[in-house]
């Protein structure tokens, strides 16, 4: 028979595994939910010039460091750049070691592709999709073809093109 001390006892062994666990499961619902973010931030193509379309912009600072960066000049009004879309979310998915940013070369008023736009004019951009790849030392290294030709070999790499 157990008497009264020795209950309490044995509450107080199992209730105190029941807290630690109890907060175990709290700090491990808050570290999924870091990384969930994070990964979805990390994995996701980022608009560089939101609300700004069109206006100059210094490109080379859109480099991250420490990782390669594919610059994505586009309009909304290229169906192949709209087509080009979520491909390039799954690669920014597959592909932790890159920073993808689109660049929206058209003006808010414009309807149309806008090559007389600022940042057209200012790139000598001729042809939407038009890319460029900075090194994870924010140094240009490809645009134009040769950033075509990389990006199709990360595609292909990612098995997401023959």
């Amino acid at each position: 028979m157990i008497d009264n001390h020795q209950a309490r006892q044995y509450v107080r062994a199992m209730v105190w595994p029941l807290k630690s666990m109890r907060r175990s499961l709290v700090a491990a619902a808050l570290l999924g939910l870091v990384v969930v973010v994070s990964g979805a931030r990390a994995g996701a193509v980022q608009e560089a010039n939101a609300g700004r379309g069109g206006q100059t912009l210094d490109l080379k600072r859109l480099a991250t460091r420490g990782k390669t960066t594919l610059i994505d000049i586009y309009s909304p009004f290229c169906p192949p750049c709209v087509r080009l879309a979520p491909v390039m979310e799954q690669l920014a998915q597959r592909r932790p070691d890159l920073a993808i940013k689109k660049v929206n070369i058209n003006r808010p008023e414009v309807r149309g592709i806008d090559w007389q736009s600022p940042l057209a004019n200012q790139y000598h951009i001729r042809q939407v999709p038009y890319f460029m790849i900075f090194s994870p030392q924010g140094k240009l290294v490809a645009q134009g073809r040769e950033a075509v030709e990389q990006v199709g070999r990360w595609l292909r790499e990612a098995g997401m093109m023959q």
